[in-house]
């Protein structure tokens, strides 16, 4: 397995003048807890918290705690590739976004429905932005989500890091192995992960597709953007 990091924002915090321990030590342990929540079951990341010198901060009513989280993705390495494709920050953003969606519906698992509309969440990649062109919006997913799906029982207390679905599995595998059969450099890109989706046949995510207009012809037309997730511009 492969393990990739990046250094979130800084997470900003209120604090008093006053220089009350008791105070500091409340705001350093919600800080963790906020910063663990994103160590998600797609991932089985470790959380890593480095907080900055407190004492060392000038500003009077903000301080800042840096939190880095190292993900491991759950995906090996297909015999007779040597390298293992790292993901795009955005599609690392898409998998944190689907686990916490699947969380809100209060599923038990993290499907091909949650990963399509963490993608749509996250927004901002040209797989997201080719979506919502077509008439595929996080609305219209959620919507034929529940419709699919159903709802979940409101009592029901879904885990923290719900796991990934069977399909979901095969989605991302998909993605992987198409980017080494591809032979070039480069991440493995948001597009990837659509693409992985509509593989899976019969995955929820493929059917929600499949209703709102997706087809193969539109995949075709998406494969374009496969070794990207944005357009370089310059002014």
């Amino acid at each position: 397995m492969a393990t990739h990091s990046f250094s979130l924002l800084p997470i900003q915090s209120l604090t008093s003048n006053s220089s009350n321990k008791q105070s500091e030590n409340t705001n350093t342990f919600l800080t963790h807890k906020y910063c663990k929540a994103l160590a998600t079951s797609f991932t089985g990341g470790k959380l890593l918290i480095r907080p900055q010198n407190l004492n060392s901060v000038t500003p009077k009513r903000r301080r800042s705690t840096v939190a880095t989280v190292a993900f491991s993705l759950p995906i090996t390495k297909p015999e007779g590739y040597e390298k293992q494709p790292k993901w795009s920050s955005r599609a690392i953003q898409a998998f944190v976004m689907a686990e916490l969606e699947a969380r809100k519906i209060k599923y038990p698992s993290t499907g091909t429905e949650a990963l399509l509309m963490g993608i749509l969440v996250e927004g901002t990649s040209l797989a997201a932005k080719f979506l919502r062109a077509n008439g595929i919006t996080f609305f219209k997913v959620s919507e034929e989500t529940l419709k699919l799906l159903g709802k979940s029982d409101m009592y029901y207390s879904n885990p923290e890091s719900p796991p990934l679905t069977k399909p979901a599995r095969k989605a991302l595998d998909w993605a992987v192995n198409e980017k080494l059969k591809s032979g070039e450099d480069g991440e493995i890109t948001v597009t990837h992960i659509v693409l992985g989706i509509w593989s899976v046949k019969e995955s929820a995510g493929h059917i929600i597709m499949s209703t709102l207009g997706f087809d193969d012809e539109k995949a075709k037309e998406l494969a374009k953007f496969m070794d990207k997730d944005s357009e370089l511009t310059y002014k």
